[in-house]
């Protein structure tokens, strides 16, 4: 299928009815100034000729007068014969006298006559034997005399015709010009449209095959301006989530590696002396057992994410207790972090509201922000959790004096794939997943830090089931 250029459709289109308006204006300026002229012209000749028959009206009442004398005498001294042709047409319907002096050929058609005779006046347009256009104008003078029947005026019309045509010229040249300033603005309109278009285009299929380096210039503030805008930003975020993405399988490939190894190198080691060495063996299967723990947790993760982008991540809700879930996720790393000279400090409260959730998810998300509270912590560091109720939620919050998060990275962290440390194990999509589970139990989860060196405070804002 051809291709269809806007420029086309804009010419035979908009530029199309534009042309057929202005042919028309035109047409009717022509005929306006045609029929100006034509008319102007007539009234004149019957001006003129109603003016002959008023003087022949004076001496027709003059009995005494010669009225075929007087009429000659007129068409003699007529001041505008250079001009206009003055003739008497006889009773049998000839002209016997003109002012030039020449009598017109016989056979010449003079409906303007027959139409005066019937009516009382009429007029013709029309052509002479030797082509010339004229007008004629006649009235009937029978009253008057017997022996005439009508006067009648004859003039040139080819004066008359080239001032016609010197308008039908202007109006011309100046529709051609408007015609010609349309065709040219609007072709550079048009370019100024499909010249983005065509780069968006091309961009677009560089973006598909994967290349996001690209980007559009753009130098206008209009809506093709926002756009090529909006497809820059796509660009470079589809950049960022790109790169990020090809982090994070290098990140999981890695996290994958390091497990898969030692879980190798023990089993290799326990099969050739792990039966006579009885502390070789518990501190083998020790490690394939936390080793596999934390396959297992990002195998979860991933498929959490996973169920995320389909959105096949379900809840299972109901009352619960939140203190037990933070209580276990806390008891959890206890060790963990006694082992790696850490210290958890857990102000457990009294009592909380219930919450209406899916503590599985809940508990979770606990064990993200804990697990991440620990990992980026260095030994002698602590972490400290807190619950409370204000305002008819339930808030928990874990603060470490770890490494922190930078002020650039705190709007980020919170992005799949997006690691604010790449010195720390982890698959990036841990807080991804817990901020979604938040904001399906229509809650929030908030990432606060100082800066770099000081710490991270990560708290969570549940509704307390007597609130909803």
């Amino acid at each position: 299928m051809a291709k269809k250029s806007i420029t086309k459709r804009w010419i035979f289109n908009n530029l199309g009815v534009v042309v057929l308006a202005l042919m028309v204006i035109e047409m009717t300026v022509i005929y306006a100034v045609h029929s100006y002229f034509y008319n102007s012209a007539k009234q004149y000749l019957f001006s003129k000729i109603n003016a002959v028959t008023s003087v022949l009206s004076i001496h027709s009442q003059d009995s005494a007068a010669n009225f075929s004398a007087e009429m000659r005498t007129m068409l003699e001294t007529f001041n505008e014969k250079d001009k206009i042709e003055l003739m008497a047409i006889n009773s049998k319907g000839r002209v016997v006298l003109t002012s030039s002096g020449f009598s017109p050929d016989e056979d010449s058609l003079m409906p303007d006559y027959q139409e005066a005779m019937d009516e009382g006046e009429g007029s013709y347009v029309g052509k002479l034997s030797s082509g010339e256009k004229i007008l004629a104008v006649s009235v009937p003078i029978t009253s008057l005399s017997s022996e005439y029947s009508s006067v009648r005026m004859v003039t040139s019309l080819t004066e008359i015709d080239n001032t016609i045509k010197g308008y039908i010229l202007a109006v011309t040249v100046i529709v051609s010009a408007i015609i010609l300033i349309i065709i040219v603005t609007g072709l550079y309109f048009a370019g100024s449209i499909v010249r983005p278009i065509r780069q968006i285009s091309g961009i677009a299929r560089k973006f598909a095959m994967g290349d996001f380096s690209v980007r559009i210039e753009n130098d206008s503030d209009d809506e093709i301006g926002e756009l090529c805008t909006a497809i820059n930003h796509m660009a470079d975020e589809l950049s960022t989530a790109e790169a990020m993405k090809n982090e994070f399988i290098s990140s999981v490939s890695h996290e994958l590696r390091t497990p898969l190894t030692a879980i190798k190198g023990w089993a290799e080691t326990l099969m050739v002396d792990g039966g006579e060495s009885p502390d070789t063996m518990k501190k083998g299967v020790g490690v394939i057992v936390n080793e596999t723990e934390r396959l297992s947790q990002m195998v979860e993760e991933l498929l959490d994410f996973s169920r995320m982008q389909n959105g096949h991540f379900t809840l299972q809700k109901a009352n619960m207790d939140i203190l037990a879930e933070l209580g276990d996720a806390v008891l959890i790393y206890s060790d963990k972090a006694r082992r790696e000279n850490k210290q958890i400090i857990y102000e457990e409260p009294e009592m909380l509201p219930i919450v209406f959730g899916d503590k599985n998810r809940i508990r979770q998300v606990f064990i993200n922000i804990i697990d991440n509270a620990v990992k980026y912590s260095s030994s002698g560091d602590t972490v400290t959790i807190r619950a409370w109720e204000e305002g008819g939620r339930v808030l928990v919050s874990v603060t470490d004096t770890g490494c922190g998060i930078k002020s650039s990275d705190l709007s980020k962290v919170k992005t799949k794939f997006y690691k604010a440390n790449h010195t720390r194990r982890g698959s990036g999509i841990g807080l991804a997943v817990a901020d979604e589970i938040m904001a399906m139990h229509g809650g929030s989860m908030d990432i606060t830090s100082p800066g770099e060196g000081k710490g991270t405070t990560v708290t969570i804002s549940l509704p307390a089931k007597s609130s909803q």
